[in-house]
């Protein structure tokens, strides 16, 4: 009577971890298609913006790029500054929020002041 309940349990314990294993690997055969199907739509995404990111590419290195380096230049900290601004003129402005630590000139190269007050950057 004993080995029949082993008997019984063990076959218990077969019959419920055979569809376990096979749920486990549909699930896993369908995370690899799914991957698959991604890399696919990757691919196509990055054939179709190739041409778009190589004719971008002289004007984000002759205008951007040096751009970015002034600002980080002039800025000393991107969180001791406001959002930028425009005012009625056109000008764009990004003033110094009034909790930032306080400005240190000397730390930072300053800009040569024409005979008129202008600033060239």
């Amino acid at each position: 009577m004993k080995q029949l309940v082993i008997a019984s349990l063990a076959a218990g314990a077969l019959a419920v971890a055979t569809p376990a294993a096979a749920q486990d690997d549909d699930l896993r055969e369908g995370l690899d298609r799914l991957g698959e199907g991604m890399g696919l739509i990757f691919e196509g995404l990055m054939d179709e913006m190739r041409p778009i990111l190589d004719e971008a590419r002289p004007y984000f290195e002759e205008e951007v790029l040096p751009f970015l380096d002034r600002m980080g230049e002039l800025m000393d900290d991107l969180t001791a500054y406001e959002l930028p601004e425009r005012l009625p003129n056109g000008d764009i402005i990004i003033r110094r929020s009034p909790d930032a630590p306080p400005f240190d000139p000397e730390e930072l190269d300053d800009p040569e002041v024409g005979e008129n007050g202008d600033v060239e950057l």
